[in-house]
């Protein structure tokens, strides 16, 4: 059981680092927020990077929500 739970903290790890560093690397937080995102850009935003992004922010912070229950209960 305790080799599951090393594992399972450094997946934890790295999930972290990468939701950090992905979060950090959007850009038009504030543009959104304040409803300026009605630009080219934002309307075909799904084929940008920014939507990448955005997509790989939601999967990273839902596998932090399962890996974060995962530990709780190890």
């Amino acid at each position: 059981m305790t080799a599951l739970k090393i594992v399972v903290m450094v997946i934890y790890a790295v999930v972290c680092i990468a939701l950090t560093v992905i979060v950090l690397m959007q850009e038009g937080l504030t543009g959104s927020i304040s409803g300026a995102a009605d630009t080219y850009w934002g309307k075909n935003k799904g084929r940008s990077m920014e939507g990448a992004l955005e997509k790989i922010t939601k999967f990273l912070a839902i596998g932090f929500i399962i890996l974060s229950l995962v530990l709780n209960i190890i």
